[in-house]
């Protein structure tokens, strides 16, 4: 299975969290304070509570429950009500492999992460969802003065994450130009599901 884009790296500064989705797997995508960055199984050990929902507390993910402590190699290393336990080895996440290129953030299910596609030339623009199937938003070609790359990743069968990047070269007018372009096509797109 190849990776996905699941939104581009500018969009997840340290020490934030977001939710991502690939191939049917809810994820947690974080970035330490430090600029570590990984992709974990989007539940808690501990009750099941989505990691995504937590805070970085450092070079940690916190859950929003019970504030169970989840470092960047996944092991528990805090439980607030038990402050002075160590936790066992045993109580981790389940992590996926996470890279950045071309300025995207890509995740794969199994393997190590490798970009599905090659983004020489081009630059990050915007990340979108779109409430409609990855058939609906097919394939997007915006501008024809300024190439467009949209990389698309399903989240389920009713909803799109839609990664742009545009060339290099292209002017601000063109980013400004194709972003616009883009929000129109998914009004369009979302007006006809």
């Amino acid at each position: 299975m190849s990776a996905k884009a699941v939104g581009l790296s500018r969009d997840l500064p340290a020490g934030r969290v977001m939710p991502a989705h690939v191939a049917g797997q809810d994820l947690a995508v974080w970035r330490s304070v430090s600029g570590v960055l990984s992709a974990w199984d989007n539940r808690c050990p501990h009750r099941g509570m989505a990691l995504s929902h937590g805070f970085v507390r450092g070079e940690a993910l916190a859950c929003l429950y019970h504030g169970w402590h989840f470092g960047c190699d996944r092991h528990c290393t805090l439980i607030p009500s038990h402050p002075d336990l160590t936790p066992p080895e045993t109580i981790q996440t389940r992590a996926f492999s996470a890279l950045e290129d071309g300025g995207v953030i890509w995740v794969a299910l199994e393997g190590e992460a490798q970009p599905s596609d090659d983004l020489n030339g081009f630059k990050p623009l915007r990340t979108m969802q779109f409430h409609a199937s990855e058939d609906a938003v097919g394939t997007i070609n915006i501008l024809a003065d300024q190439p467009v790359r949209a990389l698309l990743n399903p989240w389920g069968e009713t909803r799109t994450l839609v990664t742009t990047l545009i060339a290099e070269t292209a002017p601000i007018q063109a980013m400004k130009d194709a972003t616009l372009a883009l929000e129109s096509l998914r009004q369009q797109v979302e007006a006809r599901q």
